[in-house]
């Protein structure tokens, strides 16, 4: 006898791949929610605003930027990796997801089975500035007074294992030298300008109102190469430390199982709005450098980046906070 329950089965699957395939034709048909996890005015926050606000346009429809901060951006990309998979939701993503999962023994969501890249907005390096208190004109003189006092210097972050962290650790490592990190919520710029603190990587956009002040020597930035905003500083690469690399990247991601012609479309047209000449010197001006790269080179930069991050935190000893 003929039994229909196999060909419901396949009926079924063949309707919903339909209605999916119509979905994504369609998309976008109304705003799309797009969730901040870190509270306004953060590096993520402010250059996802810039860059959405140019996709919008693109797309036809608004996409409207909902912050959600909370428990280091768990919150907010909780609600998303939990949201439905239709290209109406979406999260400004960040190396904060690899951090995430290094100081959490038991996230919400998995950051890497939960949630799909779509696109690289940009990435943006720390900037390593010394008190001028201390007399360090180059990275090699405070390797060299870290080495002579083994424990002594002391270096600022925003907090454990925030992007000042992580680059702090990574020249720790890098150049083997055994100095002490402090962490600050709000003040370790002002603590290293007064000169209580000897050195801070802070992101460069944050640094940009500071090095004015006369308070401050900028010793390296970050990245592999010099960057526009401080021409006359030196790469960490050019100082000798190619380990101790760390750049911030900010992008977007999607809940899981979103169809890929959908990812497409949120992709191709961010990768259009970043070629955009205005938008990219707004961009620039937060110190923010585009870098585009197909959906699934993304995929694996996040996944990678995730990994290094682990690998970090197990070298330099971050334990997780819960």
């Amino acid at each position: 006898m003929f039994s229909f329950r196999p060909f419901a089965g396949v009926l079924g699957a063949v309707l919903l791949l339909a209605a999916s395939a119509a979905t994504a034709e369609d998309w976008p048909t109304r705003p799309i929610r797009v969730i901040s996890p870190f509270p306004a005015g953060s590096a993520s926050d402010t250059v996802s605003r810039v860059v959405l606000d140019s996709v919008s346009q693109l797309v036809g429809q608004p996409m409207v930027i909902e912050t959600k901060p909370g428990a280091g951006g768990i919150v907010g990309f909780a609600d998303v990796a939990k949201a439905d998979p239709d290209g109406y939701t979406l999260v400004t993503s960040s190396t904060s997801l690899g951090t995430g999962a290094v100081l959490h023994r038991h996230l919400p969501y998995d950051p890497v089975k939960d949630l799909v890249p779509v696109v690289m907005f940009g990435v943006q390096p720390n900037v390593l500035v010394a008190s001028k208190e201390s007399g360090f004109k180059t990275v090699a003189d405070l390797v060299a007074a870290a080495k002579a006092k083994p424990g002594a210097l002391t270096f600022a972050s925003a907090g454990i294992g925030s992007s000042s962290h992580m680059a702090g650790e990574r020249l720790r490592l890098a150049a083997n030298i055994d100095v002490r990190h402090v962490p600050f919520r709000d003040t370790g710029l002002t603590e290293v300008m007064a000169g209580r603190i000897d050195y801070y990587f802070i992101p460069l956009a944050a640094a940009a109102s500071a090095l004015g002040s006369g308070k401050l020597t900028v010793l390296a930035v970050s990245s592999p190469k010099r960057v526009a905003l401080l021409p006359d500083a030196q790469s960490i690469v050019e100082a000798g430390y190619p380990n101790a690399i760390f750049r911030f990247w900010v992008g977007l991601s999607a809940p899981a199982r979103t169809p890929r012609p959908v990812i497409d479309k949120i992709h191709d047209a961010t990768e259009k709005a970043l070629q955009n000449p205005a938008l990219r010197e707004k961009l620039a001006k937060l110190g923010v450098e585009p870098e585009p790269m197909s959906v699934d080179a993304f995929g694996k930069y996040v996944r990678d980046d995730i990994a290094a991050t682990a690998q970090l935190a197990k070298e330099a000893h971050i334990e997780p906070l819960d």
